[in-house]
């Protein structure tokens, strides 16, 4: 029994009688959540480096590197270890090496500077950077455990940079001098710098325009000249280091000899061109870059890439393999960038042995198996197929249930065993795994083409389960687009219930399907309801806030696909469940002026449906009057409830999918009853009266009507984001923007719960509607019931999340069904979900509390928070998130044992609000909002309100598209869409952050340098062996001391850090040397001391002998001596 003390009657009493507002300090609710539970930081990137420039590969250490356009750098070993870095400069990568078997990478920016960064450690850093000042960088050459980088320039001139310092050598190679002294032109740019396989001392360079010279280092001087025909792109050696080949912009190769008497090469050969009818060759395009590799065996490989005839080049980009006698061209899918070949030995005089080969494509990295005859390709283990359809949408799930993600593997990627790729091991394998997470995670990516994938996110990882191609469920349509940009099958919104496994989808064409997931293949129709969602402004008649409106239709005709907004009945049959009751795709109402046209039609007939997602039900929206349906903003399933719910720009519909019935569709502003806050009229409306007003904006309900206007949530109207219009008395649509079924309470003082879905608008309305769920027993015959209440709240800004709270502050779980394999079990009983606060929580229903409050809702905008008691519908916590700007995405999540209100502002910041005070406990600059500007169709547009400031604001729709691709979740963690091609995860818990070394992989291993090639006994004495080459003698402080007007030195982070350590290392290091030179200066006195005192006492006894001696001999003559 409950005991009731004096403070509980008094309760009692202030809970009967009209409070103008709740306060906060009434709600006594112990929050645990505090400033330091949170750090915001980056964690991985997944998907494919978008617009990517360059590759490097260390042959020993096995990872590979991929620069791109903005400056980031992937260095990818084996599948689960994937590192990305970003110079600050953000400028593009275009030259990469690799420090082979050293931990290092060196790369040049387009801003003219050259970084070397460390990746011994799991963040790698920057350890030194040198910019150069005057010239472009076009080449970089890195001999093979070499300190000494060759640098070569726009200006044709070579420089010399020790890596290990990162300065500039005196030894610099001027292009006026590396040219013939005849020649009246500049050669060109550096494009290509390399030495000699044995000898180090010739170096090789190239210039733009076809000129290459052999120039001795040793000597200073060329030790021969060559001039191309042909501009020059690329040269690779033959191994033995008497020949070269060269690629050229016309698609020839040639070959050149070291020791040649000719001006002209050894060879030169078209490999594809084709003569035409007149007897002329027709022209090639260029080959970009040749390499030139040898086997053991005696084989020999010519890669090269681009070199097709005009009329292919253009459509089919290519790699083309030519070994021995045998030319294969490898026709490939995107525009090539870049590729190496790797090889097993890392020696530029042995035999290569080449074994794979990695192309870099604009969208695509292809690994090519060279062991294999046909050249089959290597199945890419890594996500870089995310954007093989542009994404549109992401759903992000932590603590998923246990069995969640085999099962999708189960009828995924385990039974789709992809044919005709290579059957070695991926090639690709350096590093090693960090430590696994302690919880599933699941991310949902819904794509342009109507496909949804399901992916394994745990730990760092991302591996694809499973994929969804729900453009199947319809017929193909005639265009492939509805306006012109847009696939009709994309998918702007996903909503999955893991327990379940119920998945609703809606796409572009305001189409929505929900599927159900079956174990095994099945045979059956697909049904197919109509629902259109009509909201008529009247443009005539009265439009003052007195006009009544006519009745809206009664649900059994709302039911209907062909009624009008004013009610009128068809007299044509309703939807056919089944979507073929219409012989006719485009209907015309009989008497009426409304015509209705669905664009996408449900494939009839008996389908056979794979293992996995079945369509169970679609929902089409058709156009009305010629014009296109809005696109759904909102979506909802409870499987509990056994209920669907999605709304638009103009209006909401609840679907019974059980009862496979449209319970309700009407615009939105129906949903008010007599309680509308707005005027809905066409054309410049005057304000209504102030009184009126608020007396419309309350609920119809006896108990709100004696409320002030304080009560509720926010009396003053929202502002659209995208219009400096002050004030929205002309509204003309109200788009649904947020859904939740819950249990919860419809009127004040309500003792029991019932089930309800809670609508949030565009306005910053939050309307009730009550659901009657029949009895299990007869609940697959009779359909469900759903009223509008009439409460309303109010908010500034578009509502945006919402959810609900026990009366101790822990998240209330929403009931589900849980999944059960069709064939075996078919008991429907309703359970609640699990929850990371069971230890918290308090039944929902109890019927111990009679009294008092016993649930919280928390609603977020655009602008500002509530938390509202319920049944009490008093607002006891307010929270204005941001005056100036608005919030993009929120989300109500779980995170230490507690509930937060995670948002992420305009502004690029994230704000985290503790619950159910609304207690800031960060506010963190995050991401600017302009680098997610690349998935809106517009940049940005200027406010003519807000120009002056020089503001810019995006209109409602791009950043309707942002926050779909935008997501938080619980434990803290996000993800957004962070290129077209990648997606970057991210965490705001301080304790991921402390495990999250442990996490990532380890990119560099310990391994053995491979003995370099045996020189045979006869090259070594016939001196034909790979000679040697001091470049410290060449290079080093001999050669003096590089210009500083060249380039300047930047220090990395970490050899900032060096230098302090040094600096402060030197001081104490004086300061030792000096105490020590004092102790010795006191030794070396202190022994002088002594060294007197002997002295003095050797004086005196002396002295005292010398008297004794005088008085002994004083009064004695000489004779008496």
């Amino acid at each position: 029994m409950k005991k009731f003390t004096l403070k509980h009657v008094f309760e009692g009493l202030r809970s009967t009688v009209q409070q103008p507002q709740a306060k906060p300090e009434q709600v006594s609710i112990v929050e645990t959540l505090q400033a330091e539970n949170f750090q915001v930081a980056k964690t991985v990137r997944h998907g494919f480096p978008y617009q990517p420039t360059s590759l490097a590969f260390d042959p020993i250490q096995k990872v590979l590197a991929v620069g791109t356009k903005h400056g980031s750098i992937r260095l990818i070993g084996r599948p689960g270890v994937d590192v990305h870095v970003r110079h600050e400069s953000e400028a593009a990568v275009l030259h990469m090496l690799f420090l082979i078997n050293e931990g290092a990478l060196v790369a040049a920016t387009a801003d003219d500077a050259i970084h070397l960064w460390n990746y011994r450690q799991k963040r790698p850093e920057i350890v030194h950077s040198l910019k150069f000042q005057r010239e472009r960088i076009t080449c970089l050459f890195l001999p093979f455990q070499s300190k000494w980088l060759y640098v070569g320039t726009e200006r044709g001139n070579i420089h010399i940079v020790n890596i290990e310092v990162f300065q500039l050598s005196g030894y610099t190679i001027n292009w006026n001098k590396a040219v013939e002294l005849s020649r009246k032109t500049h050669p060109g740019a550096v494009v290509h710098l390399s030495d000699c396989p044995v000898d180090p001392s010739k170096l090789l360079i190239g210039y733009d325009s076809g000129s290459l010279v052999v120039w001795d280092l040793k000597n200073k001087a060329a030790d021969a000249r060559y001039q191309c025909a042909e501009p020059l792109k690329s040269i690779s050696w033959h191994h033995e280091g008497k020949q070269f080949m060269c690629s050229h912009s016309d698609g020839s190769l040639t070959t050149w000899a070291i020791k040649q008497t000719t001006s002209k090469p050894v060879s030169a050969i078209f490999p594809h061109a084709k003569t035409n009818k007149e007897g002329k060759q027709e022209p090639c395009k260029c080959i970009q870059k040749v390499e030139w590799k040898c086997s053991k065996n005696g084989d020999t490989f010519v890669i090269f890439s681009g070199g097709l005839t005009n009329d292919r080049a253009g459509r089919t980009p290519s790699i083309t393999v030519i070994h021995g006698k045998t030319t294969t061209v490898l026709e490939m899918e995107h525009n090539v960038v870049d590729f190496i070949t790797l090889c097993e030995s890392p020696f530029a005089s042995d035999f290569a042995e080449p074994y794979a080969l990695v192309v870099l494509l604009h969208n695509d990295l292809v690994v090519v198996d060279l062991h294999t005859q046909g050249y089959p390709c290597f199945e890419n283990p890594y996500s870089m197929d995310l954007h093989e359809s542009p994404v549109t949408c992401c759903t992000y799930l932590a603590d998923c249930p246990a069995d969640l993600i085999p099962a999708f593997y189960s009828v995924g990627a385990r039974g789709q065993k992809r044919q005709g790729f290579s059957e070695r091991e991926w090639p690709i394998s350096g590093g090693e795994w960090g430590s696994s997470c302690s919880y599933a995670e699941m991310i949902i990516t819904g794509h342009a083409d109507g496909t949804v994938k399901f992916w394994d996110a745990s730990s760092v990882s991302l591996q694809v389960l499973y994929k969804l191609k729900t453009a199947k469920v319809f017929e193909k349509p005639r265009t492939r687009s509805i306006d012109g940009d847009e696939d009709p099958f994309a998918i702007q919104h996903i909503f999955l219930c893991p327990e379940s496994r119920l998945l609703c989808i809606a796409g572009a064409t305001a189409h929505v399907v929900l599927f159900k997931y079956f174990k095994q293949e099945t045979t059956g129709e697909v049904p197919c309801l109509e629902i259109p969602i009509v909201y008529e402004v009247y443009e005539s008649g009265d439009c003052s806030p007195e006009y009544e409106f006519p009745p809206r239709p009664t649900l059994q005709v709302a039911h209907s696909p062909h009624h009008t907004a004013a009610g009128e009945a068809s007299d044509k049959k309703p939807s056919d469940k089944k979507g073929h009751s219409q012989s006719q795709n485009h209907r015309k109402k009989k008497g009426a002026s409304l015509d209705y046209f669905v664009p996408i039609r449900v494939r009839g007939g008996s389908q056979k449906k794979a293992a996995g997602y079945q369509a169970d039900l679609v929902c089409l929206t058709p156009w009305v009057d010629g014009e296109p349906p809005g696109s759904i903003s909102a979506l909802s399933i409870n499987s509990s409830y056994g209920l669907l719910s999605y709304g638009n720009e103009s209006g909401l519909v609840i679907v019974d999918y059980i009862a496979k019935s449209c319970l309700l569709n009407m615009g939105t502003p129906e949903l008010y009853g007599n309680a509308d806050p707005y005027q809905r009229v066409p054309r410049s409306p005057k304000r209504a009266d102030s009184s009126k007003e608020d007396e419309r904006c309350k609920s119809p309900s006896s108990d709100q009507d004696s409320q002030s206007p304080e009560d509720k949530l926010d009396g003053s109207f929202s502002r659209s984001r995208s219009s400096s219009i002050s004030s929205l008395e002309n509204i003309s649509s109200e788009a649904i923007q947020c859904l939740a079924f819950a249990d919860s309470y419809t009127r004040k003082n309500d003792s029991q719960m019932a089930p309800t879905l809670w609508v949030g608008t565009s306005l910053g309305s939050v309307i009730q509607v009550m659901v009657s769920i029949p009895p299990l027993e007869t609940r697959l015959s009779t359909p469900a019931t759903v009223i509008p209440s009439g409460t309303i709240f109010r908010l500034k800004g578009s509502v945006l999340a919402m959810s609900f709270l026990d009366c101790n502050g822990a998240l209330i779980p929403y009931q589900y069904e849980s999944w059960r394999d069709a064939n075996k079990e078919k008991k429907l009983e309703r359970t609640p979900t699990k929850s990371l606060v069971d230890n918290r929580m308090s039944p929902t229903n109890s019927g111990e509390q009679t009294w008092g409050d016993r649930q919280f809702v928390v609603i977020g905008s655009e602008k500002v928070a509530r938390v509202v008691a319920l049944p009490s519908q008093n607002c006891v916590y307010k929270q204005i998130i941001t005056e100036v700007s608005f919030v993009v995405k929120a989300e109500i999540i779980q995170i230490k044992d507690s509930v937060c209100l995670v948002c992420y502002v305009a502004t690029g910041h994230i704000s985290v609000f503790s619950l159910p005070s609304l207690r800031q406990l960060i506010y963190v600059d995050f991401l600017p909002l302009v680098d997610l500007s690349f998935q809106t169709r517009k940049t940005g547009i200027v406010d003519p309100m807000l120009s002056i400031w020089g503001q810019q604001m995006f209109v409602n729709e791009d950043t309707d598209q942002i926050a779909r691709t935008f997501c938080f979740t619980n434990y803290g963690h996000g993800m957004y869409l962070c290129s077209p091609t990648e997606i970057q995860k991210f965490t705001l818990a301080s304790d991921f952050c402390k495990e999250l070394q442990n996490l990532l992989g380890e990119l560099f291993q310990p391994h053995d340098m491979p003995e370099p090639p045996k020189q045979s006994f006869f090259k070594g004495l016939f001196g034909g062996g790979v000679s040697q080459l001091d470049r410290e003698e060449l290079f080093g402080e001999s050669s003096g001391k590089g210009s500083r007007s060249v380039a300047k030195h930047v220090p990395g982070p970490t050899a900032q850090l060096e230098a302090l350590n040094a600096k402060a290392g030197s001081v104490a290091g004086d300061v030792a040397r000096t105490r020590m030179l004092m102790v010795e200066r006191g030794q070396k006195l202190s022994e002088l001391e002594e060294r007197t005192g002997r002295m003095m006492n050797e004086s005196e006894s002396f002295s005292t002998a010398a008297h004794q001696l005088m008085l002994k001999y004083k009064d004695k003559k000489w004779y008496q001596l």
